[in-house]
C-alpha cells in the first residue's frame, strides 16, 4: 500500500484508511455493471470510510462521508436509509456557502435517494435542483465528475 503512515498515531491511520476506503467506493460508485460482491464491497467501504472519518475528521469531511453513504445506499435500494442520509447532506450543504460542485452533488444525490425511497415529488425537486447545479459548475472537469454521479439517478 502507498502512502501509509511513518508514525504509529491512530489519528494517522484512520486518516489513511478514511482516504483508502472513500476511493474504493467512489470508484465502485462509478462503476457500471458491479458484481453482487462489488456492490457488497461498496457497501463496506463506504461504512468503513465514514467510520474512520469520524476519529479525527472535521465537519465537512463527516458530511462528506455521509453523501457517500446516501449515495451507495440509493445504489443498493437501500431507500430510507439513503433519504435519511441524504436529508442530512442537504441539510449541512445548503445552509452555508458551498461549492458549485459540492452543491450539484448535493442535489443529485438527494434526488437519487428520494427516487430510492419512493419519495417522487422530493425526487422530482432535487433532480430539477441537481440540473440547475450541473449547469452552473464553472469547471468542466468538476461537471464531468459530477455527471459521473448524476446518470446513477434512475428516471423511472
Amino acid at each position: 500500500m502507498s502512502n501509509t503512515p511513518k508514525d504509529t498515531e491512530l489519528s494517522s491511520w484512520h486518516r489513511y484508511f478514511a482516504i483508502q476506503n472513500n476511493n474504493r467506493a467512489w470508484t465502485l460508485v462509478e462503476q457500471e455493471n458491479r458484481t453482487p460482491g462489488e456492490n457488497n464491497e461498496m457497501l463496506n467501504t463506504a461504512h468503513a470510510a465514514a467510520f474512520h472519518w469520524e476519529y479525527f475528521a472535521k465537519e465537512l469531511n463527516s458530511m462528506r462521508a455521509t453523501m457517500l453513504l446516501a449515495e451507495v445506499h440509493a445504489l443498493m435500494n437501500l431507500g430510507e436509509t439513503a433519504f435519511q442520509y441524504a436529508e442530512v447532506v442537504k441539510a449541512y450543504f445548503i445552509n452555508q456557502e458551498t461549492p458549485d460542485w459540492e452543491l450539484a452533488f448535493t442535489y443529485a444525490i438527494h434526488a437519487h435517494a428520494a427516487f430510492s425511497a419512493g419519495k417522487i415529488e422530493i425526487f422530482k425537486e432535487s433532480y430539477a435542483e441537481a440540473l440547475k447545479a450541473i449547469e452552473a459548475i464553472n469547471d468542466e472537469e468538476d461537471r464531468n465528475i459530477v455527471m459521473q454521479t448524476f446518470k446513477n439517478i434512475p428516471l423511472s
